[in-house]
């Protein structure tokens, strides 16, 4: 059997482009031989001591409880539930459309804890500071190894990292492959830093 390579993949709960950039990854393990390994980011610490507009900051201030619980389910169980427990929030929080109002924020995390198999009391760390250094350690970890400019995802691939890539569909089969072998090559490359275009498009989930 071939050796897979582990990729770590950094991301906020609430973000739409780390959600396609995390199912694009669940496709290139299909076709490469990689496996995922998933680590919690926020996107609070992130833009804190940025010029970023009243409203977004507020918001994402609201977001925090998936990440907190997130850390809190990894500090019980192991590292191997952070990954499940994504797909089971994302998957209500993106796919079906239900972050968009952070009235039922309490409810996803409920819902997607008993999903994954996991402890409904762990829902007691959306509202605790609890784990709120886990989360920033695991933050800095992810973006010490990419700079400050930048934001989620951040994938880490042996001693390379980047940020990104930002896509806005998912890529399926060999097409998810080509993307990789391609974004691999690429960020090898010691000087490469940046490549980028204006995104015309949003986040697409199917």
């Amino acid at each position: 059997m071939t050796e897979k390579t582990p990729v770590s993949l950094w991301f906020d709960p609430f973000c739409p482009f780390a959600w396609v950039t995390s199912r694009w990854l669940l496709e290139v393990e299909k076709v490469r031989p990689i496996e995922a390994r998933w680590h919690i980011m926020s996107l609070q610490v992130l833009n804190e001591g940025k010029d970023v507009p009243e409203e977004y900051r507020e918001r994402i201030a609201k977001t925090v409880g998936p990440g907190r619980v997130v850390a809190a389910a990894a500090a019980k169980y192991g590292e191997q539930v952070v990954g499940p427990l994504y797909t089971e929030l994302g998957t209500r929080l993106h796919n079906e459309g239900r972050g968009k109002q952070l009235d039922g924020l309490r409810e996803i995390v409920e819902e997607s804890l008993v999903a994954a198999g996991l402890d409904s009391d762990l829902i007691g760390a959306m509202d605790s500071a609890e784990y709120d250094e886990a989360v920033r350690r695991s933050h800095d970890e992810g973006i010490d190894l990419v700079g400050q400019e930048v934001g989620t995802p951040v994938i880490r691939v042996g001693a390379n990292a980047f940020f990104g890539p930002v896509i806005t569909s998912i890529p399926r089969g060999e097409d998810a492959g080509r993307l990789w072998d391609g974004v691999l090559l690429v960020t090898e490359f010691d000087d490469f830093f940046e490549l980028k275009r204006t995104r015309t498009g949003s986040p697409r989930f199917d």
